[in-house]
């Protein structure tokens, strides 16, 4: 019996790339950088280790209030209500007046760029109800996004024992933020907020400083220490970096800018082949002709080591 084909689709390639270690250190506990366009981790310490992830938890209570708008469930100009346990939040505040009815869209500038606590309660129980309620979404949210590390027992990142998030969480937790809702991604830019004619001041300060940062979420506490998801973007590349356990704001934002640093000067986006290109021709056993093209479906582009560009070895499996 004679196996005729056609032609081959290519689903996978496998790329490796031998390099030497790149020398990187940095004073964070937890710390990772990855490649925004293909979710490739540059570097990486202790990032699979469980953490406190104190106010980067947010990110995911903000996931769900994107998600619920995207789908119409909630617009921008919903208000909620403000209820006593949010207004007795303590910790960042957006200083939110008890029984006032605020909209989502102030209560997610209070929540992105003053961390408020009673922001995120508010938001919470406006779209379930309860924080507890709330939280249930977060965890299924975050089994669905395959976040290993990660189990939320409240929406605000609220000092409690097994809160728990990794580096690499987060990091693949922002990827997602800003793949599923760049329409919604301004808010993290945003360097001010006034409410209740009180301002504040992003806490994200590398908002302020010309490196390209234009996000995301900044975190602290006594348990978890200093730490900062940041993303930012320089001639069409985009990273995204977690540092955690610094000791103050400072710190945090000078070992995520030399971890930014590090990932634009060390490392450069290489295509490897173009979408519709032949890229091997494979044999045929018994076929009517002696071999078929092989054809790449999209575009492969992966970051290298500027140093070992021209050494770069690529492994092609395919299977019949």
């Amino acid at each position: 019996m004679k196996i005729i084909f056609s032609h081959i689709w290519i689903f996978v390639v496998c790329l490796l790339i031998t390099t030497n270690s790149l020398a990187f250190e940095t004073t964070a506990k937890q710390a990772v950088l990855m490649d925004y366009d293909t979710g490739i981790i540059l570097f990486s310490k202790n990032a699979d280790t469980p953490m406190v992830p104190s106010s980067m938890t947010k990110l995911m209570t903000l996931y769900i209030a994107f998600d619920y708008l995207k789908k119409g469930v909630i617009t921008l100009d919903d208000k909620f209500l403000v209820s006593e346990k949010a207004w007795r939040m303590e910790g960042s505040r957006t200083f939110l007046e008890h029984n006032s009815r605020v909209s989502i869209d102030d209560i997610l500038m209070g929540i992105i760029v003053q961390s408020g606590n009673d922001a995120t309660i508010a938001l919470a129980e406006g779209i379930s109800g309860t924080e507890e309620a709330f939280v249930k979404l977060m965890n299924k949210k975050a089994t669905l996004l395959g976040l290993t590390q990660t189990k939320f027992l409240n929406a605000t990142g609220w000092p409690d024992e097994g809160h728990t998030m990794s580096a690499l969480d987060i990091a693949k937790l922002s990827r997602k933020l800003i793949q599923d809702f760049p329409e919604h991604y301004h808010y993290f830019s945003e360097r001010e907020f006034t409410y209740n004619t009180i301002r504040q001041q992003n806490r994200n300060g590398l908002l302020k400083k010309q490196l390209g940062v234009d996000g995301l979420k900044t975190g602290h506490t006594d348990a978890g220490g200093f730490g900062l998801a940041a993303s930012g973007i320089r001639k069409e590349r985009r990273l995204i970096s977690v540092v955690n356990g610094l000791s103050d704001s400072n710190e945090r934002e000078e070992e995520t800018a030399k971890l930014l640093e590090y990932g634009y000067r060390h490392f450069t986006n290489h295509t490897f082949y173009k979408g519709g290109e032949i890229i091997e021709e494979a044999p045929v056993w018994q076929g009517m002709k002696e071999d078929v093209p092989l054809i790449i479906r999209q575009r492969v582009t992966l970051p290298v080591p500027k140093l070992n560009k021209n050494h770069v070895s690529v492994n092609i499996h395919y299977y019949s």
